[in-house]
């Protein structure tokens, strides 16, 4: 294990008595409420000493009472350093309202609105869409990606649309660790790399892989690739839970992850597991 704090830069909570989770009844081993009781029992006495709230999926209708509940709770757990909500950056300079009670709030350092439920894979291409992500910067917001490996071709050229707007790709793009394909995913991530300073969550590989059956040997070559494409100054671990239980256990990915990084300096090791969520989040 490793000798110092690290920073939880992806994770979830939901009471499926406040808000309404349609996307949970696919999935029965999640559909219950997971709250920060429930966290603290799942890192045992790993010392996380922050983590970041990624939306959860809540209805749209809800996005805001969504924040509201979070933020509460962030006030009496000071580990909860951020929020990143869902914001209707599909409605184009409709969204400018939102953005700027988000810029009022300081646990607020970005949005997610997920990609990867697209059907149109040209989604993010949309002159709307493309219009709300450019307004992210001037609220000195940030979009967090959350694609399939097939919207890539796409999303690098909406990243190129926005020079101005930071990005951090979660769950390494969702590459199909189940069948073993690095190909094209190795080639986009390598040009999102370098399409701008941009960042690469090291997160939620196991549920891309055998959900019940994964072994380390089945990430390596994908956490391999990151490390090679972003360096370990613009990747950042986390954990993706209560998703992630789909195929482990908080506990087992992170112990998973440190195998996948054992090769690396243990300085390099604190930028992916603490330095680089402080400094990307601003926290």
């Amino acid at each position: 294990m490793i000798h110092f704090p690290i920073i939880d830069a992806h994770i979830h909570i939901w009471d499926i008595n406040n808000l309404s989770y349609k996307w949970l009844e696919q999935f029965p081993e999640l559909n219950q409420t997971f709250l920060l009781t429930d966290y603290d029992a799942a890192i045992g006495n790993v010392q996380v000493e922050k983590f970041i709230y990624i939306q959860s999926e809540c209805h749209q209708s809800q996005f805001l009472e969504e924040v509201n509940w979070v933020e509460n709770i962030a006030k009496k757990d000071q580990r909860l350093a951020a929020i990143i909500p869902w914001a209707p950056i599909h409605s184009g300079k409709l969204v400018t309202k939102t953005l700027e009670a988000f810029q009022l709030n300081k646990k607020i350092k970005g949005v997610r609105q997920i990609i990867q439920n697209e059907v149109e894979m040209n989604f993010c291409l949309q002159p709307s869409f493309i219009e709300g992500i450019k307004l992210l910067s001037e609220y000195d917001l940030h979009f967090e990606l959350t694609i399939s490996p097939e919207q890539f071709p796409s999303v690098i050229k909406m990243v190129e649309k926005c020079p101005e707007t930071r990005f951090i790709l979660d769950h390494v793009g969702n590459p199909d660790i189940l069948k073993n394909k690095v190909n094209p995913w190795k080639a986009y991530i390598k040009a999102f790399s370098e399409s701008g300073n941009h960042y690469c969550k090291f997160s939620n590989l196991v549920c891309n892989a055998h959900l019940s059956n994964w072994n380390v040997n089945d990430l390596k070559p994908y956490s391999n690739h990151i490390i090679e494409a972003f360096g370990t100054e613009r990747i950042i671990w986390g954990s993706d839970w209560p998703h992630a239980l789909r195929a482990s256990s908080w506990i087992n990915w992170f112990k998973a992850a440190l195998e996948l990084t054992k090769d690396i300096s243990e300085k390099e090791q604190r930028n992916i597991f603490y330095n680089n969520a402080k400094t990307f989040y601003n926290i």
